[in-house]
């Protein structure tokens, strides 16, 4: 059984269509990762399911249950939000108690639920504390144990991390993925615009865009294999380097042409049938590219670049190059050393990289 099912949902804001249509199933147990720009419709996706947004269109089950018009506090969710909303007059103890008071819950389980939530997000020692005497992290975990003592079987997590400094929301992304291990039967529904939380919290992801879902996949085959160029351009940090050219048939396959260059696609992963004489884009992304040195062979073919800018960043460099007039980059280990008009010899790793209809903007 899916835990949440979305089917044919719509949304409408007078003549504005913020939903379309969308269907989604997220299975029991699972952490699937809403991801998208500002106005895509992924935290108006997250309130509908919440019950906070009224649907136009379709229908909303959570745990085989039609939940379409029920009200919030009937769905069985527990839901933190971008803003902590915590209560300032009350103990740590008595912003996770609340709740639980208000639905006449037994004195004895509630103290069992709110040390069993305290324990689990590590803010046992502040019970007492008052929310002005909590850093921002603990304050998000405090907004996590709220919705942790609920004992839902969904989650919903609105940019629950956003405010946070990054080295803190570094951190509380471990906290979050230790946190869905333990609770292996609870749902999931995490929102966010960040693709590194998305990537690293997420079971599957799905990635969306003017009120539509563009993919739904795990994070590796987001990551490596994009279903078309928004994806693929949106996923990434750096992002995708694309190279416009044509496919022309040669032999018994295909080569990708960029200029008086021809990239044989004999390795190349399609998920659709490559089109002869298409406009497309190759794209490829920066540690899929190698730097090949004069004495060093290679199992890639080789092509000619010229060095633009080595950008050091630590443990790597980004060296971007120009490649017959277009420019592209290519991760490296930061004791390699390049320098601006330096030439230097290029190779592709196909299986990984991908290829789009330039008309359609589809995976080839």
């Amino acid at each position: 059984m899916h835990s949440v099912s979305i089917r044919d949902v719509s949304l409408n804001f007078g003549a504005v269509r913020v939903l379309e249509k969308l269907n989604l199933d997220v299975g029991e147990g699972e952490f699937l990762v809403l991801l998208g720009p500002s106005g895509c419709g992924k935290s108006t996706l997250l309130n509908c399911i919440a019950g906070l947004l009224d649907v136009s269109d379709g229908q909303i089950f959570i745990n085989g249950k039609n939940v379409t018009w029920e009200q919030p506090k009937d769905r069985g969710i527990g839901m933190v939000f971008q803003s902590y909303a915590l209560y300032p007059q009350m103990t740590v103890e008595g912003n996770l108690s609340f709740g639980l008071k208000n639905q006449g819950v037994p004195r004895a389980e509630i103290r069992e639920r709110v040390d069993r939530a305290a324990k689990m997000l590590q803010i046992e020692p502040y019970l007492q504390r008052k929310p002005a005497h909590l850093s921002g992290g603990q304050r998000q975990r405090v907004a996590i144990g709220r919705a942790l003592v609920r004992e839902a079987g969904v989650f919903l997590f609105d940019e629950p991390l956003s405010n946070l400094d990054a080295k803190l929301r570094s951190e509380l992304r471990v906290e979050l993925k230790r946190l869905h291990q333990k609770l292996a039967h609870n749902t999931m529904i995490y929102v966010t615009h960040d693709q590194i939380e998305a990537l690293t919290l997420a079971d599957r992801i799905a990635v969306m865009k003017g009120g539509v879902i563009q993919q739904l996949a795990d994070p590796h085959t987001i990551y490596n294999r994009p279903s078309n160029l928004y994806v693929a351009g949106f996923i990434g940090s750096p992002s995708m380097s694309f190279l416009d050219g044509d496919i022309v048939a040669k032999g018994d396959g295909h080569v990708f042409r960029i200029g008086e260059n021809e990239i044989p696609l004999d390795g190349y992963v399609a998920d659709n049938a490559i089109r002869p004489e298409a406009d497309a884009v190759f794209g490829v992304r920066p540690e899929h590219v190698e730097i090949v040195a004069e004495d060093q062979e290679s199992a890639s073919a080789i092509y000619t670049g010229t060095v633009d800018l080595d950008e050091p960043m630590g443990a790597d460099s980004l060296v971007w190059i120009t490649f017959a007039g277009q420019t592209l980059s290519a991760r490296v280990d930061s004791s390699r050393r390049f320098s601006p008009g330096e030439k230097i010899r290029l190779g592709f790793n196909l299986s990984l990289a991908s290829i789009f209809d330039k008309q359609t903007e589809n995976r080839m």
